[in-house]
């Protein structure tokens, strides 16, 4: 019984901290488009990132997006929140406008 307690609480461990590295790789960014390449089927857009100034290139494969590029919906100059996966290439997440109406 002593070593199920052991091996259970030894996989609980492990999942947990799988989980939290999972995690740390999506950052959030606020920052104003700069540059916007559509490639086919995906675009690579250039952020600036309005707390530090830092510029950060964004992959974007969602058709949605796509959409609101081609139909200027999203273009350069426009501020954008967006969070994205830094193990994946700077893959988006999530990519909006952060004006409302």
């Amino acid at each position: 019984m002593k070593r199920f307690i052991a091996t259970a609480t030894m996989m609980a461990v492990m999942i947990l901290s799988l989980a939290s590295f999972a995690v740390a790789a999506e950052e959030k960014i606020i920052g104003t488009v700069e540059k916007i390449e559509m490639q086919g089927k995906s675009a690579i857009v250039t952020l600036k990132d309005s707390k530090s100034g830092k510029e950060t290139k964004i992959l974007v494969e969602d058709d949605l997006t796509l959409d609101k590029f081609k139909d200027k919906r999203i273009s350069e100059g426009d501020e954008i929140r967006c969070k994205f996966d830094t193990s994946d290439k700077n893959k988006s997440k999530l990519f909006r406008k952060t004006a409302g109406c």
